[in-house]
């Protein structure tokens, strides 16, 4: 019997087939995504109904959309972040939920750093003024020596770490879990939310986006922030109030910030695409080849462990074993 599998992600096997042929050669049907855009909720809910497994990016799947579900037994999420995907009800369905932890790290941590030099040497704003026929001098944010403050040390904090260890920078750390021993062996001082981001010249979040992280950080926790700091998120956007932000950048009351996330996307905000100092990216932190054949590769593997039976390293629901869906009669 052959399984139907959606792929929504466009840059699943973009750029390299093996995840689809891996897929196609171990007898799934595949059904790809028509769009150059994440799927809508409507349009998610009609292409899974017949789906037997889903290999899913940021299209939404909510409720409605599993309830539509009549043959979904694995929702294999291309990436970590699972905002997008009502996990308690596809346990209460007995679909098994997976990720691919690790696979965008390297990737991820280098745009943060990037965006983090581009920001303080006003990069791009530089390039833009040499194109229109501008030569002027634009005056930046010494990076070398300066103190970093990571909101979030998981894997992709600790790999930011890493790169500012060149960089000789001084960082501070903020989580909920704390991890003492590699703090230690890394040079890195744990401290409070607050302290960290008045004590920062750059700061960078590596969270992710849960009703206890959902603006976590607003108008208050900016006005804490040195003039001359630089913000960047690489992680979700809903996790920054844009609105004060935005406001922040265009009174100077901070000195820029770069983000690859936003609460919309693609955004809209006009008020925050235009102010002073904000450096954008389309959500692209993942978007290298080493990453994607990793993620599509992991994501594949996940999802067909499901179908013989076995059990993915890495399952978000793992309570589902107790009730888990092997498929309905009509399916």
């Amino acid at each position: 019997m052959s399984f139907h599998v959606l792929v929504t992600p466009r840059s699943f096997a973009q750029w390299d087939d093996l995840p689809l042929k891996f897929l196609e050669e171990s007898g799934f049907l595949v059904k790809r995504n028509p769009f150059q855009r994440p799927l809508t909720e409507d349009e998610m809910a009609e292409n899974v109904q017949n789906a037997d497994g889903l290999i899913v990016g940021v299209d939404p799947v909510s409720k409605r959309v599993i309830e539509s579900a009549r043959c979904l037994r694995v929702i294999s999420k291309y990436g970590v972040g699972i905002d997008n995907i009502d996990l308690a009800a596809a346990t209460r369905r007995g679909i098994v939920v997976t990720s691919t932890p690790g696979a965008n790290t390297e990737a991820v941590a280098d745009l943060t750093f990037g965006m983090m030099i581009a920001t303080a040497r006003r990069i791009t704003e530089a390039d833009r003024a040499v194109k229109e026929g501008r030569w002027e001098r634009f005056m930046g944010m010494d990076v070398w020596g300066r103190s970093l403050g990571v909101i979030g040390a998981g894997q992709i904090g600790k790999a930011v770490v890493r790169r500012a260890q060149g960089f000789n920078m001084k960082v501070v750390a903020f989580d909920l879990r704390p991890d003492r021993e590699w703090a230690a062996t890394a040079g890195v001082e744990y401290t409070s939310l607050e302290d960290l981001i008045s004590r920062s010249d750059f700061i960078t979040i590596h969270l992710a986006l849960t009703d206890a992280t959902q603006g976590l950080i607003g108008k208050d926790q900016i006005a804490l922030m040195k003039q001359s700091a630089v913000l960047v998120n690489t992680s979700r956007g809903g996790i920054i109030d844009e609105t004060a932000l935005a406001g922040a950048l265009n009174e100077e009351k901070i000195f820029a910030a770069a983000l690859d996330v936003f609460a919309e996307e693609p955004v809209r905000d006009v008020q925050l695409l235009t102010a002073r100092g904000l450096v954008a990216t389309p959500h692209i932190g993942a978007y290298s080849h080493g990453a994607l054949n990793t993620m599509g590769t992991m994501a594949a593997k996940n999802l067909a462990a499901v179908f013989n039976s076995l059990k993915p390293e890495h399952v978000l629901n793992p309570e589902v074993y107790k009730n888990l869906r092997e498929g309905e009669k009509e399916c």
